[in-house]
């Protein structure tokens, strides 16, 4: 799992990063300019302070809906007040926690919050049964091999199934480092549709793919 840190408190920040890192990809993204839209697109979780120097958290989150960035965020702030937790909610956080907290508390948070939002270790899609945790697909009860490519790819799309997974999430969420271009994506979505039902996946041509909800 891969976690984004907004916050301006750079020994907070410094902090919660050593501490988050014995379990975590962790990066600090402050200060958070136009070209970390981008870059946050590719974590699994965002943690926000709502007081940043350079502008405020809600309209942060007002931003990350109106660009499309669905990934989950945890508030992190001195605010205790029922408004502030309010407007959050309203703007799409998806938990909230108080200034001072114990990082296991947060933790616990972010465990919570990856179940609720990623963690359906079973599919099913028609004739086919997918178990995530044990890597196993078996299609009209036969078991069919994956690579561990393939399995990134199609672990991906399940993740954010119903919605478009651009070509450089896919990249580096699947490929990482390694220099490769969107022909090796076709290659292996080619792969996963041929086992997959028919129409499955859609491609969004110069964007990504998607697979149905």
């Amino acid at each position: 799992m891969k976690i984004a840190i907004i916050e301006d408190d750079i020994l907070l920040a410094e902090s919660l990063k050593e501490y988050l890192e014995e379990l975590y990809e962790v990066k600090i993204c402050f200060p958070f300019d136009e070209s970390l839209y981008y870059e946050v697109k590719n974590y699994d979780i965002i943690l926000l302070d709502l007081m940043l120097k350079d502008k405020k958290g809600e309209n942060l989150l007002r931003t990350f809906k109106n660009k499309n960035i669905n990934i989950p965020v945890i508030v992190i702030t001195a605010k205790d007040d029922i408004a502030s937790k309010e407007i959050c909610f309203q703007n799409g956080c998806d938990d909230y926690i108080v200034k001072p907290f114990d990082p296991k508390e947060l933790v616990l948070r972010i465990q919570a919050l990856s179940k609720r939002v990623y963690c359906d270790d079973c599919i099913t899609i028609d004739n086919i049964k997918i178990n995530l945790k044990e890597k196993t697909l078996y299609k009209n009860n036969i078991e069919i091999t994956l690579t561990k490519i393939e399995w990134e790819l199609l672990s991906l799309l399940i993740r954010y199934r119903g919605e478009i997974v651009e070509f450089e999430k896919i990249l580096v969420r699947v490929w990482g480092d390694k220099p490769v271009g969107t022909e090796s994506i076709r290659t292996y979505i080619k792969n996963l549709r041929k086992i997959l039902p028919e129409d499955s996946i859609i491609t969004y041509k110069g964007r990504g793919y998607k697979l149905k909800a």
